[in-house]
């Protein structure tokens, strides 16, 4: 099997240093209300003294966010079928097992994923990142694993019974050696349709002869799916009103904007990777807002408009160099 094209999988049973891989699994609840990121993965420093597995927890209700570490041995994986395990928590795309303990705290149960949202791709353009896995020297990759998907089950966080069903799945996924030199992300699957979702990745790829800005944003719409990609040639600009951005992309006749709305306090500073080590490097908030518009240029014909709430909205890096 070639890894390549199965992006979902872990990618560093061959690696034994300057390594790291996370995956990202963002639940809400029905009612906008519960809302966390479960990121399971493995860090691969520079010596072997810092190699280890971690979960990270970043809670938007009461706005934590806490960074849970393992032994490297506790991380298992199985790539016949995606599914990953660190000591008694289970991760798939179809579904979660926690049973976690941390600062007089604890989470455990069972979420049950349906109606999953797959990213389409091709064997040419392998997951949401497409021909850019068969660069070999690339410093970060990234895969957007579930789109848009329905929750069924409950948890018991700190001894309260929360139920997530109805509630909304987005999973993705990073690995490499570092994050990237700046970079900008917002998502969300919390609107009005709830077979509406938009996830939108930009930032400033290190590359061998001129760093370049890369971006990758995927939206859809009932059944349908749209892509504006790097690769496939779609234009974007890009500008900062105080803290949020609005972001207008387009391709043939198509434009999309998107324009968020988050509170300073909300933010969170999370770990991320440099030279496979875990740093704190990344500002994140799960409770913001964005305003999407979907517009057909050629009759000015607005084709779709919502709000979509509990949207995270991730900063890193020097962000000038996204801009320009």
């Amino acid at each position: 099997m070639n890894i390549i094209q199965k992006p979902d999988l872990y990618h560093g049973f061959n690696k034994n240093k300057d390594f790291f891989e996370g995956w990202y699994f963002k639940i809400v609840d029905k009612n906008n209300l519960y809302k966390f990121a479960f990121i399971p993965g493995i860090s691969l420093g520079r010596t072997p003294y810092e190699h280890h597995s971690f979960i990270q927890i970043v809670d938007g209700f009461n706005i934590k966010y806490n960074y849970l570490k393992f032994n490297k041995d506790e991380f298992k994986f199985n790539n016949n079928d995606f599914k990953i395990g660190i000591k008694s928590n289970v991760f798939a795309l179809d579904n979660i097992i926690l049973n976690l303990k941390y600062d007089n705290k604890s989470i455990k149960g069972k979420l049950k994923f349906k109606n999953i949202v797959k990213w389409k791709d091709s064997f040419i353009n392998p997951g949401s990142m497409g021909f850019y896995n068969y660069l070999s020297f690339m410093e970060c990759y990234s895969q957007v694993c579930v789109l848009n998907g329905d929750i069924v089950g409950q948890l018991e966080i700190d001894n309260k019974l929360i139920d997530f069903s109805g509630g909304k799945i987005y999973i993705e996924k990073n690995w490499g050696k570092s994050f990237p030199k700046s970079w900008i992300w917002i998502q969300s699957n919390s609107f009005r349709n709830k077979d509406v979702s938009i996830t939108c990745s930009l930032a400033t790829i290190p590359f061998p002869i001129k760093d370049f800005r890369g971006f990758l944003i995927g939206l859809t719409i009932g059944k349908t799916f749209l892509s504006f990609t790097t690769i496939n040639k779609s234009k974007l600009e890009l500008k900062y009103i105080g803290k949020d951005i609005e972001l207008v992309v387009s391709r043939g006749d198509l434009r999309l904007t998107l324009k968020t709305y988050t509170k300073k306090n909300d933010f969170i500073l999370c770990m991320g990777p440099k030279n496979g080590d875990m740093i704190p490097l990344v500002n994140e908030t799960l409770n913001g807002r964005v305003d999407v518009i979907l517009e057909n240029t050629k009759n000015n014909k607005v084709l779709f408009k919502d709000i979509g709430y509990s949207t995270g909205v991730e900063y890193g890096g020097d962000l000038i160099n996204i801009i320009y």
